[in-house]
């Protein structure tokens, strides 16, 4: 499973008149935005073109950082996004994605320590599209 997102974008906040270093929290957990696609064996299982990729990256650090995250599943609880849209969960063989519009559909297992260096890569990836755009990342805590 890999996290990939590209073409990063900030979709309301001029119509909100609105710059980045005077918004709060919850409008750049929304509004930033870039294409997010999912990727297992080479093809890609799960894609949006605009989805809120700072607030799954914010999302994702506080599960890794609760004290029974390698345990717990996550499902993502987005202001804008469906809830449970992303999910992932434990099962007998490793750690797998799914999709609220997939619903029969999950990612191959995984190791934990594969699952979190994919976070990992992700929020990194998060951050540096974010400050490509001008804006200080640390907003998203770390995971």
């Amino acid at each position: 499973m890999r996290f990939t997102c590209r073409n990063f974008g900030l979709s309301d906040l001029s119509r909100r008149d609105l710059a980045a270093p005077e918004t709060s929290l919850e409008v750049l957990l929304l509004d930033l935005e870039a294409e997010l696609s999912i990727w297992e064996d080479g093809r890609i299982v799960w894609s949006e073109e605009a989805f809120p990729v700072a607030e799954l990256a914010y999302h994702l650090a506080l599960w890794l950082q609760s004290p029974g995250a390698d345990r717990e599943g996550f499902e993502l609880d987005s202001m804008q996004a469906d809830p449970g849209l992303i999910r992932i969960t434990n099962s007998d063989e490793g750690w797998r994605m799914g999709f609220t519009f997939t619903s029969d559909f999950w990612t191959s297992p995984v190791a934990w320590n594969v699952l979190v260096a994919e976070i990992e890569r992700f929020d990194r990836s998060v951050r540096q599209g974010i400050a490509a755009m001008g804006i200080d990342p640390t907003f998203i805590p770390k995971p």
